[in-house]
């Protein structure tokens, strides 16, 4: 599970990119319940924060980098943004943003793995991150698409040193990797990574993509607010045993997440 004592390695914050910020505050709030704070006006500051029960539980920002689709990037935690991007250079990624510091909230960058799989860390300052996770209408998975996962595994496991256990999937659906912090119990896992095919990593032209998973109160109720705001469905709704009830959605920029009413223990 994720949680807010956030330890190097675990998903600590994410952001969108969208086109329109106002359409998809819009959007998300229909759907999650959040609320957006806008931390500037006009064109060129657009974005801010989303937050559900007043804690911060996400970013938007306005899409700017040319040719990029809509997506949710995740960062994840690291002691030294330095250190980890001369380890992802080392493991053969390559950096999309070199580390910089955002005032006194604290140091980022963004890279690519070696397939083109985006992902983001953040070395924090006096922002820690999200404040909520785990929660309905917060982060409580993070899940890797990769038609590699062998060397996914090879890479995100060099640069933050993570431990993988494998499940079958149901039905013969392959292989479902489970992803737990360095030196952590598996009560801590966060996520997961799953083989697939090139053609059905088509959203980002057959590179790997992050995607995170939010946590509903219903998700039946929470698809059909998807769907009423102008997204759409890839897959679901439909129950996963041990999981939960869960569908893969798409907001109306085609920017992917999933919602997941987890299974009662």
């Amino acid at each position: 599970m994720i949680t807010t004592d956030l330890t190097p390695g675990s998903p600590c914050w994410l952001d969108l990119g969208a086109p329109d910020v106002r359409a998809a505050a819009a959007f998300y709030g229909a759907v999650l319940g959040w609320e957006y704070e806008s931390m500037g006006e006009g064109e060129d500051m657009e974005g801010g924060m989303f937050r559900r029960d007043g804690k911060t539980v996400a970013g938007l920002g306005k899409l700017t980098e040319a040719g990029a689709r809509s997506a949710w990037m995740i960062y994840f935690r690291v002691t030294d943004a330095d250190a980890t991007t001369q380890a992802v250079e080392k493991a053969g990624g390559t950096v999309r943003v070199a580390p910089m510091d955002l005032d006194d909230w604290g140091r980022m960058a963004q890279y690519s793995d070696p397939a083109g799989g985006q992902f983001a860390v953040w070395q924090p300052g006096s922002n820690t991150g999200v404040e909520l996770v785990d929660e309905p209408g917060s982060l409580s998975w993070t899940e890797l698409y990769t038609s590699d996962a062998a060397a996914s595994k090879d890479f995100y496991g060099g640069v933050f040193g993570w431990q993988f256990s494998d499940m079958a999937l149901p039905g013969g659906g392959g292989t479902y990797s489970l992803i737990t912090p360095a030196g952590l119990p598996e009560e801590r896992m966060q996520g997961g990574l799953m083989e697939v095919r090139k053609e059905d990593l088509a959203l980002a032209n057959g590179r790997p993509y992050w995607h995170p998973v939010f946590a509903v109160a219903d998700c039946d109720a929470a698809v059909a607010k998807v769907t009423e705001n102008g997204g759409s469905v890839q897959m679901g709704p439909e129950d996963a045993e041990g999981v939960g009830r869960l569908a893969v959605c798409l907001d109306p920029s085609n920017a992917d997440f999933v919602v997941l009413t987890p299974a009662q223990s």
